[in-house]
Formats: structure tokens, sequence, C-alpha cells
């Protein structure tokens, strides 16, 4: 009596590589990796020079973890001299900051360079040493805006 072989895909069910050693070996792919950005994590060296010189905040922001809450409150004032202020009285009549006499700009810093030209009462939230002496030397006022901080 002869006994017939089992053929050898049912020999090898169950079995993960199939018969071709490792599972990634035979899939007609080659070695290749991953697509696109794989493998790209934190701790991947791979690719890293590539992400931080094109891609810098790929990894979080610029390696930084968190901003305080400070940083946070922190802003950025604008800066603005005082021949701009008369150069855009017109605008600041439009957009509401000038109302009658008294100019706000709030979130500004005003600086020395010019002349003020208009008695005005400007309120900012800097001023420069030598643009609150050329304010009150041509007869206006410079007042600090006071700015509540939200909590």
């Amino acid at each position: 009596m002869t006994v017939s072989k089992r053929d050898k895909r049912s020999r090898l069910r169950g079995h993960r590589g199939g018969g071709y050693g490792a599972r990634k070996k035979h899939r007609g792919k080659g070695s290749k990796g991953g697509k696109g950005m794989a493998g790209t994590g934190k701790k991947s060296g791979t690719k890293r020079t590539y992400l931080l010189k094109y891609f810098p905040n790929y990894l979080g922001k610029k390696g930084k973890g968190f901003t305080s809450i400070n940083d946070r409150k922190k802003r950025k004032l604008t800066a603005i001299n005082l021949d701009e202020i008369n150069q855009r009285l017109e605008e600041f009549r439009q957009n509401g900051l000038l109302k009658g006499n008294e100019l706000n700009l709030g979130g500004y810093k005003v600086l020395g360079a010019g002349e003020l030209k208009h008695k005005l009462t400007v309120k900012a939230s800097k001023f420069s040493e030598n643009a609150k002496e050329k304010i009150e030397s041509s007869g206006s006022k410079a007042e600090d805006s006071e700015e509540k901080s939200e909590k």
C-alpha cells in the first residue's frame, strides 16, 4: 500500500513564512520598506536631518516641548514713529482709534523718529524715552494705556 504525500500547501498551513523563511522574503516587492514618511518617528534617526532641514516643525515646535504661560501672554508690539502717526491720522480716525484729540494706540510702541504736528493725547502700550520727550515738548500728552490682564 502506497501512502500519498500531502501537498506542500497543506503541510505549510498555519506557518507564517509559507516555506520562504522570513515573512517578508517572498512578497514580490523586494525588501522595500514603508512608503513616504514611514519610519520617521521621533526616535528614528534615518530621516531626521532631512526633516530638520525641510520640515522643522514635523517633530514638534522646533524641538520645544511646550510654551510656558508667560510666553503665551507676551504679545509683540507694533512699532510706530511720530512722523508715521502724522501721516496716518485720517486712517486712525476712520478705524475709530482717534476720537476728538485722543489717539488710542493699544498694541503699539511709539518711537521718536520725526515730530508730532498735532496736539493729541497719545495712549499706547509703550513709549521710547525720546518719543515721550518729543510728544510732551510739542504740547501733547503721552499716556500708557492700561490693559487689563486676562485671568
